[in-house]
């Protein structure tokens, strides 16, 4: 660690079974339940603990935080001349308007090609110790050249990359600020959009209000949501942490001839059709949901993990069925969504020429 930069800174469910509809804000045949008044449990100071969020966000000693580093990052980022046809730039799927997503269900590549797996939201990525869906990159660093250099997404030739960004005069400066004497290499390339991703943190959600003592930032609902989340419903066995995320792969019972993590250690237990938790954070603006993008909303993933997950023999054993009735699962979204901290305009660096 080399450092670290104040986080400040920076209804419906239907079709997927027939047992239940909605009616009044009820499901399922078992009748609606009064409502009761929120109290807190005594064990909800220590529960809630270990989904506060952090006060900075640390940087590798190797790649330490500096302005210059994310404004290189930030400008190389948005900059569609990283790739081989000049169209695409990494913020044309990873695009802060969809939570730093494309919102669409699967990803698309050079000239439009439709790529295997959803896009992953570069959202809080500092916490991160692996990356893409399968974990294949072990840094962020490594990560950034991944998708330059696929000949399905950016197509970029990795190799006459640096060449082709200082025959651009107005990186020179840029470079030379953020990395003295570094000149540009792919080293520099990858770390400055390292930095820069490092620096997309999650702001503040009405749920961190309420965590800080505003019991008027979310709604009843949302509270009783976060015991079920983090009790019966089980999801927290998974989705831990600030981040809601615990940073390993699962077989969470989806239908997909995708081997997942399989991929890329094969020898390992239960590696078959598992795929990275994702975060929790800002997750009502990055729809569609899962690695195939094969959950339309999260009414859907709720329909999922309640009631349709395959129970094969490579099941991750964190996955069991909660009982929970349509309250129950109202209530877990309207968590879901305290989530989300309001939108915020980014604006994009002016590219040098």
């Amino acid at each position: 660690m080399s450092g670290a930069v104040s986080i400040g800174r920076f209804g419906r469910f239907g079709r997927a079974v027939g047992l239940f509809v909605l009616a009044g804000g009820c499901v399922f045949a078992s009748p609606c339940r009064a409502e009761e008044p929120w109290v807190r449990p005594a064990h909800f100071a220590e529960l809630s603990a270990a989904f506060r969020r952090p006060a900075v966000i640390d940087f590798p000693a190797a790649n330490a935080f500096s302005g210059e580093r994310e404004l290189l990052g930030r400008t190389l980022f948005f900059d569609p001349r990283l790739s081989g046809s000049g169209v695409l730039a990494c913020a044309t799927c990873h695009n802060p308007s969809f939570g730093w997503g494309d919102g669409l269900r699967l990803g698309r590549g050079e000239g439009l090609q439709l790529l295997d797996r959803r896009t992953p939201t570069i959202l809080n990525a500092a916490w991160g110790a692996s990356f893409f869906w399968d974990g294949r990159a072990p840094t962020l660093e490594i990560q950034a050249a991944g998708p330059m250099g696929s000949a399905r997404e950016m197509n970029q030739d990795l190799a006459v990359l640096p060449a082709k960004l200082r025959r651009i005069a107005g990186y020179g400066p840029l470079f030379e600020r953020a990395y003295p004497g570094e000149d540009v290499s792919l080293s520099t390339i990858t770390k400055a959009i390292a930095t820069f991703e490092r620096t997309v943190a999650a702001a503040q959600s009405p749920f961190d209000l309420w965590l800080s003592g505003n019991e008027g930032a979310v709604p009843t609902s949302a509270k009783r949501g976060f015991m079920l989340f983090t009790g019966k419903a089980n999801c927290a066995a998974c989705h831990t942490g600030w981040s809601f995320t615990d940073g390993k792969f699962h077989d969470i019972g989806l239908a997909s001839a995708d081997v997942g993590r399989a991929g890329v250690v094969p020898a390992e237990p239960l590696a078959t059709q598992a795929f990275k938790t994702p975060t929790l954070r800002d997750i009502a603006k990055r729809a569609p949901y899962m690695h195939d993008g094969s959950k339309a909303d999260l009414q859907a993933v709720m329909v999922h993990y309640a009631f349709t997950f395959e129970a094969r023999p490579g099941l991750s054993p964190l996955i069991r069925r909660a009982d929970l009735d349509g309250r129950d699962i109202g209530d877990v979204l309207a968590f879901l969504e305290s989530l989300s901290a309001p939108s915020r305009s980014f604006a994009s660096p002016t590219l040098p020429q």
